[in-house]
């Protein structure tokens, strides 16, 4: 079966840095986009970050622009998000999916029979002032 597991999440001060994971097994790893979702209490889902099969394109929300970094290793089955400079407003369950690629509307793109396959159960991350 395919898993997706994320991991690294944590309690960090503001200004802090955090190293999320997430390796996928089960599936051709290099046919997939991977990104980056985050849901707060009370909040949508929004897509945070997406790097497509080759890891030349990426693409990012604009209130992590400069601060967060996504990349892969397809040897390792793996996506990382590197977390930098990080705000109280970034707290929020942190999900990991699949998809075809990160074109168009990715970041809203969250519905059932939508382009993300496989998703993750999540690492929490919460930034204290």
């Amino acid at each position: 079966q395919v898993q997706v597991v994320e991991s690294g999440g944590g309690l960090v001060q503001a200004g802090g840095s955090l190293r999320l994971s997430c390796t996928a097994s089960g599936l051709t790893f290099i046919n997939y986009a991977m990104a980056w979702f985050r849901q707060a209490p009370g909040k949508e889902r929004e897509g945070v970050s997406c790097i497509n099969w080759s890891g030349v394109s990426s693409h990012y929300i604009d209130s992590v622009k400069g601060r967060f970094t996504i990349s892969r290793d397809n040897a390792k089955n793996t996506v990382y998000l590197q977390m930098n400079s990080l705000k109280p407003e970034d707290t929020a369950m942190y999900y990991c999916a699949a998809a075809w690629d990160c074109s168009g509307s990715w970041a809203s793109d969250t519905s059932p029979g939508g382009r993300f396959k496989y998703w993750g159960q999540g690492t929490q991350v919460t930034v204290s002032s």
